[in-house]
């Protein structure tokens, strides 16, 4: 099943955007008649017929629709911070996307070289690694946060800081509560500070250890990921 983004599906007639109909009409070379499938990206999956095949805006006649939900029973925030390298950035979202992740939160902390980013381009990509793993459900990404305020936001469920520092830190595993809401924060690379630490683990968070390898910023986000996945299955 090959799966397009259309914001709103809820009438009977729906028209793609450019980029949607372009790879509908010039990539995957449907025609008028042809069935597809589309999505808002919040849970809807919807059943249709192109009535106009148009590389500039598709025309698609909806058949049916139904609220399909996340399908998870968890619900994962990982705030991270984004790597000077931003094709390592990118690379993190699309692999937490096919994954599972339900928020993405830039972080600006003490150490962080990468500074600003494209929010337009990053959705974008998320957009489109959520349609090749046929996620109804996308992932929401705020915006660049720093790190102090992020962490004095109100938030529920288990609130956790990897980090490569000193002094105890518990794994995933030790940590798990099964079906729950998981904050993670992973930091840029050379680390959270140590003030970092201490101000995040005076707010709620508890240390963590993603094993004993020291990973980079974006494998350790992919981990966490994968672990949690995991652990909740």
């Amino acid at each position: 099943m090959q799966l397009y983004f259309a914001e709103d599906l809820g009438t009977s007639s729906v028209k793609l955007d450019k980029n949607e109909s372009h790879h509908m009409v010039n990539v995957v070379r449907l025609h008028a008649g042809g069935a597809v499938s589309l999505t808002d990206g919040k849970g809807l999956l919807a059943h249709g017929i192109i009535s106009k095949a148009d590389s500039k805006g598709c025309i698609v006649e909806i058949i049916s629709s139904k609220q399909e939900g996340t399908r998870r029973n968890y619900d994962l925030h990982i705030a991270i911070a984004p790597t000077k390298n931003i094709d390592r950035f990118e690379w993190f979202l699309e692999k937490a996307t096919e994954i599972g992740i339900d928020t993405i939160t830039p972080l600006l902390c003490r150490k962080s070289e990468r500074k600003i980013i494209n929010s337009e381009r990053l959705n974008k990509l998320i957009v489109s690694a959520a349609k090749q793993s046929l996620k109804t459900v996308f992932p929401f990404l705020n915006p660049l946060d720093t790190f102090s305020d992020f962490i004095h936001q109100p938030m529920d469920g288990m609130k956790f800081i990897a980090h490569c520092g000193l002094g105890k830190r518990i794994s995933l595993k030790q940590g798990n509560d099964r079906g729950n809401k998981f904050l993670i924060l992973i930091g840029p690379e050379g680390d959270f500070d140590e003030e970092e630490i201490f101000k995040a683990e005076e707010a709620g968070f508890t240390a963590l250890s993603l094993g004993e390898a020291r990973l980079r910023t974006e494998t350790a986000g992919v981990v966490a990921c994968q672990n949690i996945a995991f652990m909740n299955e």
